[in-house]
């Protein structure tokens, strides 16, 4: 029976959290090539996005010495060399190798209970995957939030750190919570410090990137008692919804916010008159089924069919109105070609 996964290694999705701690040093327990891949990976799709730095990676370097006799010692030895860089934590990240041959990697860490070590399960040969690693780090990370008094404010959850468009989809949210009059407390995990993540007790509503993260709200909410929004929204009609819900969750009135961004949104669809009509082709994949796609084929009249002019298919879809008005600049520079 042929088996295959479709969505990369356990260990890259836990990397791509961890190393959003500006003052953490990660930790990987395995071969060198498993860091050397993944540190390859990270730099070149940081470098590609406008980030110039190199993350804190450290490797165990497990040989077939280890792999025969047992890691541990190696993993005491790296644990002591990351610590004497006097970091916020110290994230241990496990491998497929260290996870088959059995290292107890929490008792070795436990043996570490004065420094600031946390341990991510990241040994994807069992199963999982790219999601399932940033889910893991997530969850292990919550470790060092502290309940503290409710701020009336938000954390966002989990933001896709090598997503290309990461920080004009923070504006997005930013902008729409403003709008309520809300400001955000925490961005659990990125470009954050250690003790800053003290911070995850102390919101009022938790805002998760996407649906996927759904076991991680909960899991934050059953430990710190903070309801969660699933997801950033997509289209104009759910930007719209995303700010009711928000408002609902925070005992605050909505609707002069929704009021003004549905005025926004108005301006938008104005601005895009000349796009009706229009025959798209996604990119040859076939007509979208998403939800926006379908508002935007009733707002312009447009349709996709196979003929169309292709055009691409942001992965993930756009977020809010500004996420949906850069697509669509996107394609009318396109069409005009």
């Amino acid at each position: 029976m042929n088996s295959y996964r479709t969505e990369g290694c356990t260990l890259s999705g836990a990397l791509s959290v961890t190393t959003a701690i500006k003052d953490g040093i990660t930790l990987i327990h395995g071969p060198e090539g498993c860091a050397h891949h993944n540190s390859s990976l990270l730099h070149a799709l940081m470098v590609d996005s406008g980030r110039l730095f190199a993350p804190a990676i450290l490797s165990t370097s497990l040989t077939e010495t280890e792999v025969i006799f047992g890691g541990e010692e190696a993993l005491e030895d790296t644990i002591r060399r990351a610590a004497a860089s006097e970091p916020g934590v110290i994230c241990v990240l496990t491998s497929c190798v260290s996870a088959a041959i059995g290292d107890d990697v929490r008792a070795v860490c436990r043996d570490f209970s004065h420094l600031p070590v946390v341990v991510v399960p990241t040994g994807g040969f069992l199963g999982g995957g790219f999601s399932q690693g940033v889910e893991e780090a997530l969850m292990a990370l919550s470790d060092f939030g502290e309940m503290g008094e409710k701020t009336g404010s938000v954390t966002l959850i989990g933001e896709k750190n090598l997503e290309y468009e990461v920080e004009a989809n923070y504006q997005e949210v930013s902008r729409l919570l403003s709008l309520l009059g809300i400001s955000i407390e925490l961005r659990f995990v990125r470009n954050i410090t250690a003790t800053a993540m003290k911070k995850l007790g102390s919101s009022s509503v938790n805002i998760l990137r996407d649906p996927s993260l759904i076991r991680v709200g909960n899991f934050l909410e059953s430990r710190f008692g903070i309801p969660f929004i699933p997801g950033f929204p997509v289209g104009l009609e759910e930007t719209l919804v995303f700010l009711e819900t928000v408002g609902k969750t925070l005992g605050i009135d909505s609707s002069r916010a929704a009021a003004a961004e549905k005025e926004n949104q108005h301006r938008l669809i104005g601005s895009f008159h000349n796009f009706h009509g229009r025959v798209l082709s996604p990119g040859g994949n076939g007509p979208p089924d998403q939800p926006v796609f379908k508002e935007l084929e009733q707002i312009f009249d447009i349709s996709f069919e196979d003929h169309g002019k292709p055009v691409p298919i942001p992965d993930p879809l756009p977020v809010g109105t500004s996420g949906l008005s850069r697509m669509l600049h996107r394609w009318r520079r396109i069409c005009r070609e």
